[in-house]
């Protein structure tokens, strides 16, 4: 065989590969794309049948010099890349490019990257499928397209710098309506009751029962009246019913599920999960991870039936085949699994390990026998002429437990769930009682319960529901979430929560105790929030631009992309009857829109008079006291984390342009608090010292304050290791968060494993600033050459772009 070029996208892919096919073949990598839609302008020509513009990007073309050479010296050439539409695409590129004719270059794909699949691949080419490059360009033109028309749209109407995205925005939407949802949630609450009761009889260490009214009652009275009646009954056990049951297994997981996976059991984001997951492809220990297939081989089912047999017994094994409900999953591809099963540790990393322990044991799990279960229900009877004045359901306790009989799966795998703690895999038993058998009843506990509004997305649940909506693709679900936060139109974060009363009645042998408890409701972790900014987009979007934010449309877009991929639609037909109609609704809303404020008007500040608004402004939301028509200029104050423009009261906003309060001086210098960019911060003369979470800038008083500017005081004078004087600046040796490091002239320079930092000289501080790069820049030419004349070094500087932003 002459000489072979294997060309992939990614420089791990590729050292993968190498190892595989051997000396006959070099491997070589295209990072990436290596062209795409030209920065210039829109790039697509609209009068010619939207023919897109591609250019080499400029960190790219030394790149395709390389490529050109190896091509040239090269008999046969391997266009390797993944084999999703994106994948498809890059070949295309390359080809495009290289100068490789497209109707002749092999093209190979591969679902792992193992010696089996990859031989295969290369007994078996095929040429590149421009059914699948269309269905590409098609989504890559249409989206420039929307951000191109949009973003000067919401320039103009909504504030300067924005920009839209097709599938991004209605994200967005999603996120903004479950917000909405959340504020017009109407609390109500209700009792729950629980009794125990004792059992002389001890059965597997237990000799109590749980057992829960099946009903609620509304109010405190009530509830009384209900425990009044229990101080005088009878409580018998009316029936036992145990049911048999079973539990199955998940289907291995496709994109979709593997995010939501990760993110309930390990804690990771979509973008994380993603890259672990690329890392452990590439590395060749998983499949490709970007698939809707639930689908797996025929060699990887065998595999996984003799290691549950060998491992667990045949009992254990229950071989399957799984369907995709999606109707637009390719089930040629499979789900993501582990290209070895056996191997039980796999991944350069722990973040790796982990994922990679996660997707082996749901691959092993979903090839195993059902659980099988026995669930207990017992009703206890409240025995008293006078239970009847009270519905049926409130006239019987229920008690219900669950016995493992079987684990099957459940040995090695089971899934979580986005609304409660993680499942617990014990049994819930209940000790032996008999038909008509009297119990004693120890406790009855009412417990006042609050109704629970809609959750909040994360990453996870709202991939869940993009899928179920139909929108985007396994490879858009990562790109499309990471978007609308850089963006700033949705923010990942966390809630504290707030407190709440309740009430709880106890019956305790005859005495009934009501007392007031407090608990916190509302904390959120890793939730996503709307900025205020978002929910103005959103509105202006939703009120100019229904079409693009419906969430039904913007489904059958994604069932146009799939007909282009199958051959079956023309790409720029499809483009076509998407522009025509949306670049006439451009103009006209440019034309004859409102611009969209997000104002809103609070009331009037008792104290002056002046109207108070809540507002987006240049600077981000705040709310301002007094009009910019009066004499005087208005006061304003920036918004805290979490409040929005449409719930924020007049209350709040008065107490936010309290700031800056002055809270007195000391050493002579003048104390205050106030907000800032980075949040809370007592101003002490020009120092500026953080607040802590715990302290309030509206609350503090001065003594809180000095305490916390002499604490910061310690805390610096502490981080100071050594101080020199070098080129008229100071050159600090500091302990940081990773060890000692050299501060000077702003830079940050990392002192080398062989020095002490906590005893580091004058002369060494000098020549780690003269002779090692700081991180994330290098010396300057002009300090270089003042202190090191033989040594040069190139000065750096940053490129302030003025491109308008696009999709």
């Amino acid at each position: 065989m002459g000489k072979n070029l294997v060309i992939v996208e990614s420089p791990a892919k590729a050292k993968t590969i190498e190892k595989i096919l051997g000396k006959d073949f070099v491997v070589t990598s295209s990072f990436g794309h290596i062209r795409d839609l030209a920065d210039e302008g829109m790039a697509i020509d609209v009068e010619k049948n939207f023919e897109p513009k591609y250019s080499i990007s400029k960190d790219k073309e030394k790149l395709v010099k390389d490529l050109k050479k190896l091509v040239k010296e090269s008999d046969t050439v391997w266009l390797a890349t993944d084999e999703d539409r994106e994948g498809e695409a890059i070949s295309w590129h390359l080809a495009q490019t290289l100068g490789l004719d497209v109707h002749n270059t092999k093209r190979i794909v591969f679902n792992e990257i193992t010696k089996s699949a990859i031989t295969r691949a290369i007994e078996n080419p095929r040429t590149i499928n421009i059914n699948l490059v269309n269905a590409q360009q098609a989504r890559r033109v249409l989206d420039r397209l929307v951000g191109y028309e949009l973003s000067p749209v919401l320039w103009k109407k909504v504030q300067p710098s924005l920009s839209a995205g097709r599938v991004q925005s209605v994200a967005v939407r999603l996120i903004v309506e479950r917000e909405r949802e959340i504020i017009s949630f109407n609390y109500t609450s209700s009792y729950k009751i629980v009794a125990e009761f004792l059992v002389k009889e001890i059965t597997n260490g237990i000799n109590k029962i749980k057992a829960e009214l099946p009903f609620a009652f509304k109010t405190e009275k009530e509830v009384s009246a209900f425990l009044e009646v229990c101080k005088d009954s009878d409580f018998i056990v009316n029936s036992i019913e145990v049911k048999p049951g079973t539990k199955s297994p998940s289907a291995p997981f496709t994109t979709s599920t593997l995010q939501q996976e990760a993110s309930r059991k390990l804690g990771y984001g979509v973008t994380r999960t993603m890259s672990l997951a690329q890392r452990l492809y590439e590395a060749g220990h998983i499949s490709y991870m970007r698939t809707d297939s639930v689908n797996l081989s025929e060699s990887a089912i065998s595999d996984i039936k003799n290691l549950v047999e060998s491992e667990f017994g045949k009992n254990y094994s229950n071989p399957k085949k799984y369907v995709t409900k999606n109707e637009s999953a390719q089930e040629a591809h499979e789900a993501i699994r582990p290209t070895n099963v056996s191997l039980q540790e796999a991944g350069a990393d722990d973040a790796e390990r982990r994922l990679y322990d996660l997707i082996r044991k749901r691959t092993i799990a979903s090839q195993m026998a059902n659980a099988q279960i026995e669930r207990t229900i017992i009703k206890i009877s409240i025995e008293n002429n006078k239970i009847s004045q009270f519905p049926n359901q409130a006239q019987y306790f229920q008690a219900t437990g669950e016995v493992l009989k079987f684990e099957g799966f459940l040995k090695v795998y089971l899934e979580s769930n986005d609304d409660e703690e993680e499942s617990s895999e014990k049994e819930n038993l209940l000790p032996a009682v008999n038909q008509n058998q009297i119990l004693n009843r120890e406790t009855i506990i009412a417990t006042e319960k609050y109704s629970r509004p809609p959750a909040r997305y994360t990453e996870a649940s709202l991939v869940r529901k993009l899928e179920e909506l139909g929108i985007g693709r396994p490879s858009t679900y990562a790109p499309t979430i990471t978007t609308i936060q850089k963006r700033g139109y949705v923010i990942k974060g966390e809630r504290e929560g707030e407190k709440r009363n309740y009430t709880e009645v106890k019956l305790v042998k005859d005495l009934i105790e009501s007392s007031n408890k407090t608990e916190v409701f509302g904390k959120e972790k890793s939730k996503l929030f709307p900025s205020n900014i978002g929910m103005v987009v959103n509105d202006f979007l939703n009120q100019y631009f229904e079409n693009i934010l419906n969430y039904g449309f913007t489904a059958s877009v994604e069932k146009q992309f799939d007909d282009i991929a199958n051959g079956n639609t023309e790409w720029q037909n499809m483009i076509s009857s998407f522009y025509t109609p949306f670049k006439e609704n451009v103009e006209s809303t440019l034309k004859d829109a409102e611009r969209a404020k997000g104002d809103r008007l609070l009331g009037d500040d008792p104290k002056t008079g002046k109207p108070v608004f809540a507002k987006i402004g240049k600077f981000g939301p705040h709310v301002q006291l007094g009009s910019s028509e009066d004499e005087e200029k208005p006061t304003y104050a920036k918004l805290l984390e979490g409040q929005l423009i449409e719930t924020i009261t007049l209350e709040e906003a008065l107490s936010l342009l309290q700031l800056p309060r002055t809270l007195g001086t000391y050493e002579d210098k003048d104390v205050s608090t106030s907000i800032g960019r980075f949040g809370p911060y007592i101003k002490h003369g020009s120092t500026f010292v953080s607040l802590p979470k715990t302290e309030s800038p509206y609350s503090i008083n001065l003594e809180q304050a000095i305490t916390i500017i002499d604490n910061k005081r310690e805390a610096d004078a502490n981080k100071l290791i050594a101080e020199y004087q070098f080129e008229g600046a100071n050159a600090q040796v500091l302990r940081g968060r990773w060890g000692p490091f050299i501060q000077w002239n702003k830079i940050n320079f990392k002192i080398p494993k062989t020095i002490d930092g906590e005893k580091i000289t004058e002369q060494e501080v000098i020549k780690i600033i003269t002779e090692t790069p700081a991180k994330g820049k290098k010396p300057t030419k002009e300090v270089t050459q003042k202190a090191a004349p033989t040594k040069k070094a190139k000065s750096t500087t940053t490129k302030k772009s003025t491109k308008a932003k696009k999709s």
